[in-house]
């Protein structure tokens, strides 16, 4: 909707220098910086300089490089609030929660009761239906 494509807009424009934000860290890869939207103070976004939609669009080096910035953010929120816990997510595709079709992480400071649920319907496959799916993977490679 509207409110998507404004949010989508002014990601991209911050992104590409446009639009102000508060960086926290940048290299040639990655834009780290503030979340307006934040669920927890020290709450960032790893931003892929490059635009590429998702995980899968990323060469090698790109994505290596997202995740040195993701654990350097980490390791910050760790020196500055001693949380309980730190939270990385990373979304591909509507189906998975992405809503900014640009690829980013996000990387925050998580506490005891602080509202962010997250539900992980176990399935337990067996072993054999893991090994064909493995192997329709292995063959993707």
């Amino acid at each position: 909707g509207p409110v998507t494509k404004a949010i989508q807009d002014a990601f991209f424009g911050i992104v590409r220098g446009e639009i102000p934000a508060t960086v926290v860290l940048q290299d040639e890869h990655a834009l780290v910086f503030m979340d307006i939207g934040s669920v927890n103070p020290g709450h960032m976004l790893v931003a892929a300089k490059p635009h590429v939609e998702n995980l899968q669009g990323m060469a090698a080096e790109l994505a290596g490089a997202m995740f040195r910035s993701a654990a350097r953010a980490a390791r910050a929120i760790e020196a500055v609030f001693r949380p309980a816990g730190i939270s990385v997510y990373q979304a591909n595709g509507a189906a998975a929660g992405q809503t900014v079709f640009h690829a980013h992480i996000h990387v925050l400071p998580r506490w005891e009761n602080d509202g962010l649920t997250f539900t992980w319907p176990v399935k337990h496959p067996s072993r054999e239906e893991l090994e064909r799916v493995a192997a329709q993977l292995r063959a993707a490679l």
